[in-house]
């Protein structure tokens, strides 16, 4: 993956574990994104995606035991794609969100970057 593919691309994290969201921090970084949110929180990611201009999301599915689905469904009102990221993979899911695109934990700044690049490019899974 070129880094300049997702050059200067506006990323929200929502991660409520803090060495995962550096490590997702560090990862968009390094293929030249900008972090233009983070939360930890269902309510937290709300609030940012009020706030923030994004072109994209990458959101944890379990939020201290709260699901992340209602920040997809706003981003997905506003048109803003997203990923979801767990341990658990797509079997993970609630059946409403099956066809968005999962990243299982771990993963590498590979797989993000051509996860991002495949949803910024208008052939990932959208909405919700």
């Amino acid at each position: 993956m070129e880094r300049t593919d997702l050059g200067g691309r506006r990323i929200m994290i929502v991660e409520d574990e803090a060495l995962i969201a550096m490590l997702i921090e560090d990862q968009l970084l390094e293929l030249g994104c900008l972090v233009a949110a983070q939360a930890a929180s269902v309510q937290g990611g709300l609030a940012e995606l009020e706030r923030a201009a994004l072109d994209a999301a990458v959101l944890d599915v379990n939020l201290c035991g709260e699901r992340s689905y209602a920040i997809a469904e706003a981003l997905a009102a506003r048109g803003v794609p997203y990923l979801f990221t767990t341990g658990y993979g797509q079997g993970g899911l609630d059946p409403a969100f099956q066809d968005q695109t999962v990243l299982q934990k771990p993963f590498s700044t590979e797989d993000l970057g051509a996860a991002l690049a495949k949803l910024l490019s208008g052939s990932g899974a959208r909405g919700g």
